[in-house]
């Protein structure tokens, strides 16, 4: 791979939020630069900025100051509709809380990218039939989410997330409302979708477990990165996360 292939450019990002008379800046001069084919994790407290540095990049939302480039293109040049089109095609998105829509089938809602894409009700059906069976849900396409566990409903939803074979998948705490089988299951998946399919993972996550799949995992703090450690320094052992500047048990 390149040195110079970057998928996501971020530049002196920062995000300042008014409330009152009171300035909050979230993000605070972010600079990061993901690699096309990488696992990333970032990683924080609650109120480091991660969830912001994530809408950033998902172009879910603007920066106050810097650029975001995805694929080479400068976000703030796009316009509503071409973003629109960048969010359908370029980029997949998993949540913890799954947002599937409780009305259709897993079937039906990894169909409704491919709708939005233009996609012809054969095209879609058939490819969302291989999406599920992708990711071990090919005898559950006609069950609704209420028919499904949380794990299942996780990978609908990334199945989903790759409906349209995006260059990049962003995962928000797609863990975060698992039990810790079920949860290491998802990242093993999300591990096969990065090796096998080549997709650009990056993770915005609390989760350990996430380390021993991630190329790199970037620490953030009081909206800054204060250091970006590739896989081999990070040392993990039976729960004691070492190397992050910080010890957990």
């Amino acid at each position: 791979m390149p040195e110079d292939t970057y998928i996501i450019q971020v530049v002196d990002v920062w995000k300042t939020y008014r409330l009152g008379n009171t300035t909050v800046d979230a993000l605070r001069g972010v600079n990061l630069e993901v690699r096309r084919g990488e696992y990333v994790s970032i990683m924080g407290p609650s109120g480091s900025g991660k969830t912001t540095l994530f809408n950033m990049i998902g172009a879910l939302d603007r920066p106050s100051r810097g650029e975001i480039f995805i694929n080479g293109m400068r976000l703030a040049e796009l316009n509503q509709r071409q973003i629109a089109y960048l969010r359908c095609h370029s980029i997949g998105y998993i949540f913890q809380t799954f947002n599937l829509l409780s009305v259709l089938t897993a079937l039906d809602n990894v169909a409704l990218p491919m709708i939005f894409a233009g996609l012809s009700r054969e095209e879609y059906e058939e490819k969302a039939k291989q999406k599920l069976e992708l990711v071990g849900l090919g005898d559950r396409v006609h069950h609704k989410p209420f028919e499904l566990s949380g794990g299942q409903q996780q990978r609908v939803a990334i199945a989903r997330a790759i409906a349209n074979d995006p260059d990049i998948i962003l995962a928000d705490e797609p863990t975060g409302n698992l039990d810790l089988k079920t949860g290491q299951e998802i990242i093993e998946l999300l591990r096969r979708l990065n090796e096998e399919q080549g997709v650009t993972i990056v993770t915005n996550t609390h989760d350990h477990k996430m380390l021993g799949a991630s190329n790199r995992v970037v620490d953030l703090r009081d909206g800054q990165i204060v250091r970006i450690r590739n896989r081999e320094e990070i040392d993990i052992q039976e729960g004691v996360i070492r190397g992050l500047g910080f010890e957990e048990r």
